[in-house]
């Protein structure tokens, strides 16, 4: 027979501790401390670029969108709304008077059609041997980081060293280019007096500073790609051509949305290198050659201010136009690079839902 349990008897127990409030809201607290500290510290880290950005690029992009409405001069200030003038046969004050007037000037025109020149001749190029050089550096090369540092070197160089060393070498009488020209029995280059040699010139300039800097972004986004795709297309028989046109490029689409689309906006707003090769106290060249829609702003807004007349916001209205210029461009070349991508060697919709019926 086996003794029952005796009960534990409740007067013996010891009483529970007593809170310790003061202890249980410091918890609380802490806990608080680090919801917040997880939400709000990301946006703190941040900030400071937003506010950056506020001061030095937004701002000043609204500060030009009310100048270019208004009759505005260094020398006289706000005078009102634009006016178009003779050129619009309109005396009537209107916030579109800048743009129209600049649309009526061919200096404008022209200076558009050069930047577009110089923007193809330097931007096609020069993505095209930055996907190269960057295929190359990719191997298995010897003394890696010397190949890759020295096709940086290029872009340390100051633009306006650059501009001067070529426009050198590019000198009508006693140039480097003409001298081997001379010398194997073909006739000189006219480089500052013929338009599309000049294009060719300055072109040549912008892709000795930026090809090793697209170089570099490019090779960075080809390591990063799994060598497992490659060794899979090696063991499906494609050769390095085949590897680079339908592995390495589809998969670079990203990187090189990012590329054209800053190529993009570099071109179209180039100003150092046109100005550092003609040197010549004319933007553009005495017959206007290689004028640029930034140097034909600058011209604009600094060099021909006189009083009453309200270049500045002719100025400020060149400005505008070329931004809305620029981000339709960059949106075409977006869409373009996407869909050439896309169809090159990723697999298309068609195909994905393709597959998806064989896998039923």
């Amino acid at each position: 027979m086996t003794a029952s349990p005796v009960a534990p008897d409740k007067t013996t127990q010891s009483p529970p501790p007593p809170r310790d409030e003061a202890y249980e809201r410091k918890l609380l607290s802490r806990g608080r401390r680090g919801r917040f500290d997880v939400k709000v510290s990301p946006y703190l880290y941040i900030s400071p670029f937003f506010l950056l950005f506020l001061v030095t690029g937004l701002f000043p992009l609204i500060y030009t969108a009310w100048i270019a409405t208004r009759q505005w001069n260094t020398s006289t200030g706000d005078a009102g709304w634009a006016i178009c003038g003779k050129l619009c046969d309109s005396t009537d004050p209107s916030w579109l008077g800048n743009f129209q007037w600049v649309l009526h000037q061919p200096d404008f025109w022209l200076a558009l059609r050069n930047s577009f020149s110089i923007f193809l001749l330097s931007t096609i190029p020069q993505i095209i041997c930055a996907l190269i050089l960057a295929a190359i550096l990719d191997a298995n090369l010897k003394a890696k980081t010397f190949w890759r540092m020295g096709v940086l070197l290029p872009y340390v160089i100051a633009p306006s060293a650059a501009g001067i060393i070529f426009s050198q070498v590019f000198s009508d009488n006693f140039g480097v280019i003409n001298t081997i020209l001379d010398g194997i029995g073909l006739e000189p280059v006219q480089w500052h007096a013929s338009q599309l040699a000049s294009h060719v010139a300055i072109a040549t300039i912008v892709n000795f500073r930026w090809t090793g800097y697209n170089t570099l972004i490019l090779l960075a986004a080809m390591q990063a790609i799994p060598r497992d795709v490659f060794e899979a297309a090696v063991v499906d028989g494609a050769g390095r051509v085949r590897q680079f046109l339908s592995v390495t490029i589809p998969m670079l689409r990203p990187t090189l949305i990012f590329v054209i689309i800053t190529s993009t906006i570099g071109g179209l707003q180039i100003f150092d290198e046109p100005q550092m090769f003609g040197n010549t106290g004319t933007p553009g060249g005495p017959d206007k050659h290689y004028l640029t829609v930034s140097l034909y702003l600058w011209d604009l807004g600094f060099n021909r201010t006189t009083i009453g007349q309200p270049n500045l916001g002719r100025a400020a209205a060149v400005a505008w136009l070329l931004f809305i210029i620029v981000v339709v461009i960059a949106i075409l070349n977006f869409l373009i690079t996407r869909r050439i991508a896309s169809t090159s060697g990723a697999p298309t919709k068609k195909k994905k839902s393709a597959k998806k019926e064989l896998a039923r």
